[in-house]
């Protein structure tokens, strides 16, 4: 499955944003989607994961309360509302989609990543 992720940009802290990320070339709900980020300098890590049906849901504890994950399988895409940004939400976002549990997703397949800038 090809993936294509967009929405990136400049806020400000307290701000949101939301990004998109459109699937292709495969059944789009044989897949768990997901988001990870990477800031500058660290390893990437898992930020949300969404079952196939749009139910599940799972979220790493940095982000709970403040990020949802959605996505609407008519459209093949899986959205990231970001609400409450902090500076430390800043990093290069990519979508996933994969298999396995939503806690741990193995990946099978990358997007191209969008970045998010966050100011204090």
């Amino acid at each position: 499955v090809q993936l294509q992720a967009s929405g990136g940009g400049l806020v400000q802290a307290g701000g949101s944003l939301r990004l998109s990320c459109a699937a292709s070339g495969r059944t789009f709900t044989n897949y768990i989607m997901g988001w990870f980020r990477q800031a500058p300098g660290k390893e990437r890590e898992f930020v949300a994961a969404i079952g196939w049906g749009g139910i599940n849901t799972y979220l790493s504890d940095s982000v709970k309360g403040r990020f949802t994950i959605s996505r609407d399988n008519a459209k093949n895409t899986v959205y990231l509302q970001m609400n409450s940004l902090k500076p430390e939400d800043t990093a290069v976002y990519y979508c996933a989609a994969g298999s396995g549990g939503l806690a741990k997703m193995k990946v099978g397949s990358w997007g191209q990543g969008t970045l998010v800038t966050v100011s204090s």
